[in-house]
């Protein structure tokens, strides 16, 4: 049997081309997960331009048509079998806006218990205090905040200089080691099953709630927002973050109602472990640029409503990021 060519050709040249097309756009973004319509689609034309290659080779004889088909066919044929998943190359911009708030709301669940550890830790510290005042000094292990803070509010706001000027380069690296080395303590301890990143989030709240009661105490709650908010909005979630990674690690370990290995568990937790910890560095950054050229100024050179302004606008936009970046919409 001798099919019509040229009538066959008219028919069935668009669903090859259309078949073409959705193949060159998949080659072209191999990261690219079809919508179910376009999978769908892309299989019938795949059949159908199979079912034209048996034509083909059976009642015609068109090597060029031939080779095209076979071509084509099996270029679909491994999009659809394939089992392995499509290398991706390394984005900033994807790694900033999809994976690092999608590994964020991913691992949630550990957040919150980094995030409840705070709190409890940070309610001791202020009762502590209120119930103590002594143990001010135990509670916070920077002697620069042991005095009284009436005294250190009054000399911040009647300077007559620059309270930092030369300082800030300085200030700004040391912000950076310091703030980091909490982080990346915070989140090694977790080969302790987790213990060692509970402790240090309690010790951080306590340290925390311990310097909010001794400011709130003498009458300077507006002092210590404006202080602490413009930094304190990346640096304490940046912790807490950390913490987040740490308790993953303890939970790898220890693989509750897990029957894999522990080498197998913690393989999988590895990227997210360094994409966490990837945001908390940058998170750490920016807040001791904030911390060492911002922070640091007072009343009346800079005026405490847009100090707690500008750190309230971060909070609100680091909470939006974390919660609404990188997800899909249907």
């Amino acid at each position: 049997m001798i099919i019509d060519l040229a009538k066959f050709l008219v028919a069935e040249r668009p669903f090859w081309t259309e078949l073409e097309q959705a193949l060159d756009r998949l080659e072209a973004d191999p990261g690219r997960r079809p919508a179910l319509a376009e999978a769908q689609r892309l299989h019938y034309l795949y059949e159908r331009a199979s079912a034209d290659l048996g034509k083909i080779m059976t009642f015609t004889a068109e090597p060029e048509m031939r080779r095209y088909l076979e071509s084509l066919v099996a270029r679909a044929y491994g999009e659809i079998h394939s089992t392995s998943e499509p290398a991706r190359q390394w984005s900033p911009r994807r790694w900033l806006l999809e994976t690092f708030p999608q590994t964020f709301r991913r691992q949630v669940g550990a957040f919150y218990l980094a995030l409840a550890v705070t709190i409890a830790g940070t309610l001791f510290g202020g009762v502590a205090v209120m119930v103590d005042p002594d143990a001010k000094a135990v509670a916070i292990p920077y002697s620069g905040l042991h005095g009284d803070p009436s005294e250190r509010v009054a000399h911040e706001e009647h300077a007559k200089t620059d309270p930092v000027r030369g300082m800030k380069a300085r200030g700004t690296a040391f912000y950076i080691q310091n703030n980091t080395r909490v982080a990346f303590t915070t989140l090694a301890l977790g080969i302790t099953w987790g213990l060692g990143t509970l402790v240090v989030l309690f010790y951080n709240g306590i340290m925390l709630g311990a310097v909010a009661v001794d400011y709130i105490q003498a009458g300077h709650s507006k002092f210590l927002v404006g202080w602490l908010l413009p930094h304190g909005s990346f640096e304490i979630p940046a912790i807490l973050i950390a913490g987040q990674a740490g308790l993953l690690l303890g939970r790898g370990l220890i693989g509750w109602g897990e029957r894999s290995r522990v080498t197998q568990r913690l393989q999988q937790l590895v990227p997210d472990l360094v994409t966490l910890i990837g945001g908390v560095t940058l998170m750490l950054l920016w807040a001791a640029l904030v911390e060492a050229w911002f922070s640091q100024y007072h009343e009346p050179i800079l005026p405490y409503w847009i100090k707690i302004t500008f750190g309230s606008v971060e909070l609100v936009l680091l909470t939006a990021y974390l919660a609404l970046a990188g997800r899909r919409t249907p």
